[in-house]
C-alpha cells in the first residue's frame, strides 16, 4: 500500500510503501515551535520504503535537545512541514502524520519529551512517556 503525504497547496509530496515503523508525538520545545503546535505527530519509516518525493523543498537544520540535528523539508510555495531526518535515527525518514490526510492512519503509542509537554495535554492510557529522548 502506497502513502501520500501532501503539503496545504498540493505541489509538493512524499510517497511511502506500507506502515511507518513507529509514530510519536515529539513536545520538545524545536518539535512545538516549528509546527506552531503543542506537539509534532512524526511517522517514522525506514528509508528504503521511500518511493517518491515531488515539488521544491527547503530545509531547515536546527539542533536538538539530545545534541543531534534534525534537518526539515518544507515546501518552497505554501512552506508545509511535509518530511524530516533525525540525526539520531539514520536510515528513517519521518512523516508529518496530518500531511497523508488519513484518519485511519496509525496512532502514535510514543510520547517524547514529556518534561516540555504542556499542562493541559494529556496522552491516551497506554501510551509510552518519555521524559526526554529515549
Amino acid at each position: 500500500m502506497e502513502r501520500i503525504a501532501s503539503c496545504t497547496c498540493g505541489q509538493s509530496n512524499i510517497t511511502m510503501e506500507g506502515d511507518p515503523a513507529f509514530v510519536v508525538a515529539c513536545n520538545c520545545q524545536g518539535c512545538q515551535t516549528s509546527t506552531g503546535s503543542v506537539f509534532r505527530v512524526g511517522a517514522y519509516f525506514k528509508e528504503t520504503q521511500q518511493r517518491a518525493i515531488s515539488g521544491t523543498f527547503k530545509a531547515f537544520e536546527r539542533p536538538t535537545d539530545n545534541g543531534g540535528i534534525f534537518t526539515t523539508r518544507f515546501c518552497e510555495n505554501c512552506g508545509t512541514t511535509l518530511y524530516f531526518h533525525a540525526g539520531s535515527l539514520p536510515g528513517m525518514v519521518g512523516v508529518a502524520a496530518g500531511c497523508f490526510t488519513d484518519p485511519a492512519f496509525p496512532s502514535p503509542k510514543n510520547a517524547l519529551w514529556v518534561e516540555h509537554k504542556y499542562d493541559w495535554v494529556d496522552f491516551p492510557d497506554g501510551w509510552t512517556q518519555h521524559q526526554g529522548q529515549p
